[in-house]
């Protein structure tokens, strides 16, 4: 189904108002990765659209799911993805389908119907990165149950504004968070241990490019400890400065663990982000 745009909107509301078809039928096409705009896809139903754009709805392609993002690895237990940045894990009060595990639910469903997913860890809605689903309980609970001791690297890149004082350092803060889960830095006796270790790769005129190593995972935690040190990370909207960030500029970008199931260690890696790459040049 090809759709020739008449007036600027959002995607889901024009095609709702346009088009003969039931509002959860177009968001079950959108989850699937069904719907394109120019040619490129997307899930997100606010995605903006303009008069002269085409959307092409796939009809043939409900029972054959593709992801619109990358697939890091899988196997019968675990499936691990590149989560894009806008993206929440799972369902909030405010929004139960347009989430990655809900997406990844619907790609392993598509090829079998017993297919089950479950979560074994989270990032930020507006962080981009390495994340793994379970396949089947039992894995989700080895996986979740001795998480500390397994995972051996979690590594990020991001992008904060300035020049750091300390080109690589250690920093433990202790974190505590407010009734809306905003965090905050506080004393030992009220907080919780936060442990980041941070390395400068690359400097421009105006940013930072920032490799981060995370001893503990706490909510929000590197970004809380950039903005203590003075330098914020480009596109935080809660805890960054006013800016023209797109996007957070934050990506998890390397985690490793021992894989129970295999009984060895295993790396997941995601490239940089091409957005990180271009703001360094300027």
């Amino acid at each position: 189904m090809e759709i020739i745009v008449k007036n600027d909107g959002e995607l889901l509301d024009y095609l709702v108002n346009n088009i003969d078809m039931p509002r959860k039928k177009i968001k079950e096409y959108l989850t699937h990765g069904s719907i394109y705009v120019n040619n490129n896809r997307t899930t997100k139903y606010n995605y903006p659209v303009y008069s002269g754009n085409t959307i092409i709805i796939d009809t043939k392609s409900k029972n054959k799911v593709i992801l619109p993002f990358e697939i890091l690895f899988e196997d019968e237990h675990i499936i691990v993805v590149n989560k894009p940045s806008g993206l929440l894990t799972i369902a909030t009060d405010n929004e139960k389908y347009n989430t990655l595990y809900h997406i990844v639910r619907n790609y392993l469903v598509s090829k079998n119907k017993n297919n089950r997913i479950f979560i074994v860890h989270r990032l930020d809605k507006d962080t981009s990165g390495v994340i793994i689903f379970a396949k089947d309980e039992r894995t989700k609970n080895m996986l979740q149950d001795n998480w500390n001791d397994y995972v051996k690297l979690r590594e990020y890149i991001c992008v904060v504004h300035g020049k750091l004082e300390e080109k690589d350092k250690k920093i433990v803060n202790y974190l505590a968070e407010t009734k809306t889960k905003l965090v905050y830095t506080t004393s030992k006796e009220l907080g919780v241990e936060a442990i980041t270790n941070y390395e400068v790769v690359k400097e421009s005129k105006d940013y930072s490019l920032v490799k981060v190593a995370i001893d503990t995972g706490r909510r929000n935690q590197i970004r809380v400890t950039f903005k203590e040190l003075g330098n914020p990370i480009v596109g935080d909207k809660t805890y960054g400065i006013k800016d023209n960030g797109k996007r957070l500029f934050l990506h998890a970008n390397k985690l490793k663990l021992f894989y129970p199931v295999i009984g060895k260690e295993i790396l997941f890696e995601s490239k940089v982000p091409t957005e990180f790459k271009k703001i360094m040049k300027g």
